[in-house]
């Protein structure tokens, strides 16, 4: 079986630069026998930044690149010239991706935005060169500043795709048929459960050159919030969508209860799920007629609008388009701030071994001597950095 080009898990090694030693020079020059100290400031190490990106939709391309490591600061020189600055690591990550501490769990940070960035590590700062030890009583200080130690994390990103409106139904709902209809998607179509074994995104054109992104999520079956199916590790997708198109056939035996079903699954995965504006459509609908829709309604959930649709006829397309348009710019259906809640490291750590993606990423960093040479033993004083040294 071909490897799916969908990754929405990815464990990655962070480290940020070292800063640069500070320089110890004294100043030498002819007819000036007492030059004093002349050392520089070590550069700056360099950061770990996270950059929002439109064109990515996956995290592919990480997979094959899990160790990101900034550069160092250089070492100051005589004549109080600075260091240059480590090389900051920008990692391109696609819009809606969540980052963890890959051993506590802990959430750090959120990139939801194109061009968005968030320094994950910093870099440490350059040590003082000696010039700035000089006083009234100490006129040639022989020692500097060490830089700041590079900080290093392993760290879990999760994706979780924006779209406008999310499709949730069981296997063989009509999803994938209905994104086709709708959008220039092309997803897999067949008669079978499972047909979707990863989320797509379809952008679904609506009147005056309005659109809006609607995501077919892989069916959802009854006990998917407790990991049966695929439900489970694609559920998440749906806590970004603004709303939730529940899908239901015609033929189903209890609309309703298809409903609830699904419904439940939603709220035992994340309860605020419930607070998501809800619209049903009930596909399929070509095999009905007025009669049959008639005797249906009233048995239909209370105040959740519904519309009978079919994908293969485009029965319903352009009354469902209405009121997913008219639902997604009601200000109650505004996306508020998240809340991220610490994961289950435990579970995460299952979920990445099943991908093959938990082997050991422990970086091993080999000191060059002139960083260890006496400088170790060096005690930081917050009041000897400046704030400008960020």
């Amino acid at each position: 079986m071909a490897e799916s080009n969908f990754v929405d898990y990815v464990k990655i090694y962070c480290r940020s630069g070292k800063g640069g030693r500070g320089s110890t020079h004294m100043r030498r020059e002819k007819y000036i026998p007492n030059g004093g100290p002349d050392g520089g400031d070590g550069g700056r190490g360099g950061h770990i930044i996270l950059r929002g990106n439109r064109n990515y939709w996956t995290l592919l391309h990480l997979r094959y690149d899990r160790h990101a490591l900034a550069g160092h600061g250089e070492s100051g020189s005589k004549n109080r010239s600075f260091g240059k600055d480590g090389e900051d690591k920008v990692i391109e990550v696609p819009c809606g991706t969540v980052v963890y501490n890959a051993e506590t769990g802990e959430y750090i940070c959120d990139v939801t935005e194109h061009g968005q960035e968030v320094i994950l590590l910093k870099g440490g700062r350059g040590g003082q060169g000696n010039s700035h030890f000089k006083t009234a009583t100490r006129q040639a200080p022989r020692f500097a500043q060490p830089g700041e130690p590079m900080q290093e994390m392993t760290v879990i990103m999760e994706l979780k795709l924006l779209a406008d409106v999310g499709l949730v139904g069981f296997p063989n709902a009509g999803k994938s048929t209905l994104l086709a209809s709708v959008s220039a998607a092309k997803p897999k179509i067949a008669n079978y459960p499972f047909t979707t074994l990863e989320p797509n995104l379809g952008i679904v054109s609506y009147r005056d050159g309005k659109s809006f992104v609607m995501a077919d999520i892989p069916g959802i079956i009854e006990g998917a919030s407790a990991g049966k199916g695929l439900g489970l590790r694609f559920l998440r997708h749906i806590e970004r969508n603004s709303l939730l198109l529940f899908m239901v056939p015609a033929d189903s035996d209890n609309i309703r209860k298809e409903y609830e079903i699904l419904l439940n699954e939603l709220s035992t995965f994340n309860p605020e799920m419930l607070d998501k504006q809800r619209v049903l459509a009930i596909t399929k609908s070509d095999m009905l007629d007025q009669e049959l829709m008639d005797e249906i309604e009233p048995t239909l959930p209370e105040n959740v609008p519904h519309v009978f649709i079919s994908s293969i006829t485009s029965m319903g397309l352009s009354v469902l388009k209405d009121i997913l348009w008219e639902e997604l710019n009601k200000d109650s259906n505004k996306i508020e701030a998240i809340v991220h809640r610490p994961k289950d490291v435990s579970k995460l750590q299952e979920e990445l071994k099943e991908m093959g993606e938990d082997e050991d990423l422990s970086y091993e960093y080999v000191e060059d001597e002139e960083d260890v040479e006496d400088l170790e033993d060096f005690e930081y004083e917050e009041e000897d950095w400046e704030d400008d040294k960020q």
